[in-house]
């Protein structure tokens, strides 16, 4: 009798994060940083059609980095959730700490249990009614959630785009300036490379709007930033 071939579970969940690790960074970074009035998020995003930042809620944004058909999935599930709980109770009770523990469960269950994990991150952004009160959740590949203050960088070259963004991150920073030291982020994990307009997806959630936040950059709009 033949023994089955054995293979620890250390090694198995090793090969899984592994695996994910390396298609999350083949793709582009992205970046989100607060600024006065609210949250820019900034992605390198070549397609005019296949977005990585969303809108989930009124004042919540959703941005992933990864394989496309994964995180549209979980975004199409995260928009449908905070609508049922929005009519079920209310608007108000519709938040990104609660979508964010969701998605974590959803990722940690799917790099437990089943063969091939994600190759996806996800950022749950919600804009509040101080800069104190935004709220940034980081959640990764295998159900791992963190909170991000400040500033939240996926994908790519990420190590060197964040390290990029801690000395020189500050509070209170226009629009502008945040539009400006998230593009230079991006340009870091590659010296050789300029970014352009037409190679950049922008989203904001703004505080002062009314009832829903968040707004998509047009194209000559962030042209205009540059």
């Amino acid at each position: 009798m033949t023994l089955p071939f054995y293979v620890s579970p250390e090694q198995i969940t090793k090969d899984k994060a592994d695996f994910a690790r390396k298609g999350i960074a083949r793709g582009r970074s992205l970046v989100a940083i607060e600024y006065g009035d609210g949250i820019l998020i900034v992605a390198e995003n070549p397609s005019g059609s296949l977005n990585k930042i969303s809108e989930v809620y009124d004042r919540i944004a959703f941005a992933a980095v990864g394989r496309y058909n994964e995180f549209e999935t979980l975004r199409v599930a995260g928009v449908r959730l905070a609508d049922m709980t929005g009519f079920a109770n209310s608007r108000e009770d519709v938040n990104a700490r609660a979508l964010a523990n969701v998605y974590a469960q959803q990722l940690g269950t799917i790099f437990t249990t089943e063969l091939k994990p994600f190759e996806v991150e996800l950022l749950l952004c919600e804009v509040g009614d101080s800069t104190e009160s935004n709220e940034m959740y980081h959640v990764y590949y295998d159900g791992t959630l963190e909170d991000e203050v400040g500033f939240a960088v996926m994908g790519g070259q990420a190590e060197v785009v964040e390290s990029y963004l801690e000395g020189r991150f500050k509070t209170g920073l226009s629009m502008s300036e945040a539009f400006s030291l998230a593009r230079r982020a991006l340009e870091a994990a590659d010296s050789e490379r300029a970014l352009t307009a037409s190679s950049l997806e922008v989203g904001v959630l703004e505080r002062d709007l009314e009832r829903r936040k968040f707004r998509r950059f047009r194209a000559d709009e962030v042209a205009g930033l540059f």
